[in-house]
């Protein structure tokens, strides 16, 4: 098995052609990279009770919002209002910050689109009834 970081798609093509070489005579490979999420400290995790949780690769003045369209918006059985941001600080401690997401999809309240930082994790819990 053959990493494909940090390789390009046309690097992983020749290797991927070298290894079969010994089953198929000039064997032609094309690589597409079909999706990409990238090294732990430069993805946004989602958990909990997003339509569809997922890592996704982080992007320069990523937003909540942005976030929440990539991750599908929220299930019926989400407490948006009572999610959590999950931040390591700087000085390796652990900072929580809570966000509205309910508010922010529901009701607009654009104060609660809070930038993202790389390495960040939002907890989206479930509601009690």
């Amino acid at each position: 098995m053959t990493r494909a970081a940090p390789r390009t798609p046309t690097q992983l093509a020749r290797n991927i052609e070298q290894r079969l070489k010994q089953y198929v005579q000039d064997p032609n490979v094309t690589v597409i990279v079909r999706s990409f999420i990238g090294p732990s400290d430069r993805q946004v995790k989602v958990i909990g009770e997003a339509t569809d949780p997922s890592a996704i690769p982080y992007r320069e003045h990523m937003t909540l919002l942005d976030v929440m369209i990539a991750t599908k918006g929220l299930t019926k059985y989400a407490a948006g209002n009572r999610a959590e941001i999950i931040r390591l600080e700087p000085d390796g401690k652990q900072a929580t910050i809570k966000v509205r997401l309910s508010d922010l999809i529901k009701d607009g309240d654009i104060s609660q689109n809070i930038e993202m930082e790389p390495g960040d994790t939002l907890i989206i819990p479930q509601t009690w009834f």
